[in-house]
């Protein structure tokens, strides 16, 4: 079962990245995330707990565009905690930034200090046609209006795959389906990676120990602001920055 010693990341390799959207779908259903209409999102009152974002590089006819998956980046130096009013987000002993939904009392305080733009306001009561009601996750809470939510790294399949391996008595592994977040089990070209970032034997460990070093493709996400994430990115690989025998420059 996951210990205190537990910290849950991520790596993201952007390079792999298709801008296909499976995980965003993936995650509202899995999530009980309310139908986004073309209305709510002309208002930019859409609610996405992970969104892509496409970038343009270069000027026609060689233009290249660019994926990134953006979601709570779990900060171990989170600004959204220290500014909410009821503790109802905090940082918890597995590297996760938990949010309280029966705490909050919709302040708004925690986006307006978040840097990534990751955090919603649900200003309506979810609504789902009568045709999508029965496919709702009975293990997440439907979130009433006038509450914050984000990511929460499907903190629901951690806990009920927790459970599990302590009473079958085995041990977890970062290569369970059933434990991974929604977005890693929907993308088709394996960009995302989920496991114990403290576990030296993780994939999700090996790739962040190996990236982070001074010749890899890893970074976070606006560094200045000294967050210090549990969401690793893998920058971009392009023919132009390799040498001739293939490796990167």
């Amino acid at each position: 079962m996951a210990s205190t010693n537990t910290q849950w990341g991520m790596v993201i390799d952007v390079d792999k990245c298709i801008g296909c959207q499976g995980c965003v779908v993936a995650c509202q259903s899995e999530n009980n995330i309310p139908i986004n209409t073309e209305d709510l999102f002309n208002q930019r009152r859409a609610i996405e707990w992970i969104r892509v974002e496409r970038y343009w590089e270069g000027e026609f006819p060689d233009v290249k565009a660019r994926f990134i998956p953006i979601l709570c980046q779990h900060c171990n130096d989170a600004p959204c905690e220290p500014v909410c009013p009821v503790f109802a987000t905090y940082h918890n002993n597995e590297g996760m930034n938990v949010q309280v939904y029966n705490r909050c009392i919709g302040t708004r305080f925690c986006a307006n200090n978040c840097p990534y733009h990751v955090r919603f306001f649900n200003f309506w009561e979810p609504e789902w046609p009568e045709t999508l009601t029965n496919q709702l996750n009975p293990d997440v809470t439907v979130r009433s209006r006038g509450i914050m939510e984000k990511c929460t790294f499907c903190i629901q399949r951690i806990r009920r795959t927790s459970r599990e391996a302590a009473r079958d008595g085995e041990e977890l592994s970062d290569d369970s389906r059933e434990l991974n977040p929604a977005c890693v089990n929907a993308c088709p070209t394996d960009t995302l990676f989920f496991g114990d970032l403290n576990d030296p034997d993780s994939k999700v460990a090996k790739l962040a120990k190996e990236e982070m070093s001074d010749d890899g493709r890893g970074y976070h996400l606006m560094p200045q602001y000294g967050t210090s994430p549990n969401v690793i990115y893998l920058k971009k690989v392009d023919e132009s920055t390799k040498d001739s025998n293939g490796s990167h420059e």
